[in-house]
């Protein structure tokens, strides 16, 4: 475990506070307890929430970083704290679908719980304040969130290496990967990294078996059992590490 210290509060987010330390180049994401959906209009507190999605996060980092994919993970503190590589945010959300539900269904019509013919990688701007709207690449690039079109076509190519990954990871656990979203940011040398976190917060994971919804969407539907859910989740990524 590293010694590494809090110092200045960065940026608190809705899941996640972040904090600078003594070295320039790292950072400390705290996980915190609340729960927030659509867009924070409904919130809640589950108390253990941060912690699980902290362990689950450091799991699923750990196995990306030993395939090849950089990320800003660098160890775990303790329950509700993660050291990693200081990072500015693209401020691109990447969302990544194997099946349809949620806001596909409700907006195409797609039948809830369609397989898809093709992994579909959409974009949505970073920005509560705007609803997080969709973009397209000309969008990204008038908002010069990318540098260029190649930055775009790099971001799609590393979601859908990760949905590959996370998809046989998550089918050795009995878990169906759904969908996800994922964030970018460019470490000191501007390499483009993943960051931000990996835990059923942001992921949508359905139990192979029964079809138990294993994710947020225990909050966002009012099911009930999220700790549990979260927790299950954990015991099957580590019962068979």
């Amino acid at each position: 475990m590293t010694t590494a210290m809090k110092k200045t509060l960065v940026y608190e987010g809705k899941a996640k506070k972040i904090w600078s330390t003594d070295d320039e180049g790292l950072y400390i994401s705290e996980f915190k307890d609340e729960l927030t959906a659509f867009n924070g209009q409904k919130k809640a507190t589950e108390e253990g929430k941060g912690a699980l999605n902290n362990k689950i996060s450091t799991e699923l980092f750990k196995y990306l970083n030993k395939k090849g994919i950089s990320t800003h993970f660098v160890d775990m503190i303790d329950d509700n704290h993660m050291l990693h590589k200081k990072a500015k945010v693209i401020l691109i959300e990447v969302i990544v679908r194997n099946i349809a539900t949620g806001s596909l269904s409700r907006n195409l019509g797609i039948e809830d719980g369609k397989v898809l013919p093709f992994t579909l990688v959409e974009f949505d701007y970073k920005n509560d304040a705007l609803g997080d709207p969709k973009l397209n690449d000309q969008h990204c690039l008038i908002l010069e969130l990318v540098n260029d079109s190649s930055e775009l076509e790099y971001i799609r190519y590393m979601a859908r290496r990760i949905n590959v990954l996370l998809k046989e990871f998550y089918a050795q656990k009995n878990l169906t990967l759904v969908d996800f979203k994922l964030e970018f940011g460019r470490d000191i040398d501007g390499n483009i990294i993943l960051i931000d976190e990996l835990s059923p917060d942001n992921f949508r994971l359905w139990d192979s078996t029964s079809g138990e919804k294993m994710d947020k969407d225990r909050f966002r539907q009012g099911l009930g059992g999220l700790k549990v859910a979260y927790e299950e989740v954990l015991n099957r990524i580590l019962g068979s590490k």
